[in-house]
């Protein structure tokens, strides 16, 4: 099982778009993570807010620009990158989110999927049987993708 490291939040920018000398799509945006404390008696207290770089690449920014806007809310899995970079003689560090995939956050969020194609067309005529769970099974002999 492939795992990343996720995150959840909402865009606190409009994300920006902008393209490389390849033409491969970057899109950048200051996203933002409320911030509870669970009080002795189970009720919470939202603390202060914390925004941090999100940058996702190539199709992926491409498509996050069409979907989402300033205020929407997320859930996106990827890896966190250090940074660090000299301005006016001071260094500057930090981390950003470098975002892989990303959604709408569920628990937030009220959203409608359109499919395209109804979900019949895509299943094939054979049924797929789901493995013994009392016999040993052995390893898949090739990557599996999920």
């Amino acid at each position: 099982m492939r795992t990343k490291e996720s995150l959840w939040g909402f865009f606190a920018s409009d994300p920006q778009l902008s393209f490389n000398e390849k033409g491969e799509a970057r899109l950048f945006a200051w996203i933002g993570q409320e911030q509870f404390e669970r009080n002795p008696d189970g009720s919470f207290t939202q603390g202060e807010t914390k925004f941090y770089p999100f940058k996702m690449f190539r199709k992926t920014a491409e498509h996050a620009y069409e979907k989402f806007a300033r205020g929407d809310t997320f859930v996106a899995s990827g890896h966190v990158q250090k940074f660090s970079y000299e301005k006016n003689g001071e260094t500057i560090s930090g981390e950003e989110f470098i975002a892989t995939h990303i959604g709408p956050d569920a628990a937030r969020t009220s959203y409608a999927v359109d499919r395209g194609r109804s979900r019949t067309q895509h299943v094939e005529s054979a049924a797929i049987e789901a493995p013994d769970p009392t016999i040993p099974q052995q390893p898949s002999p090739r990557p599996m993708t999920l």
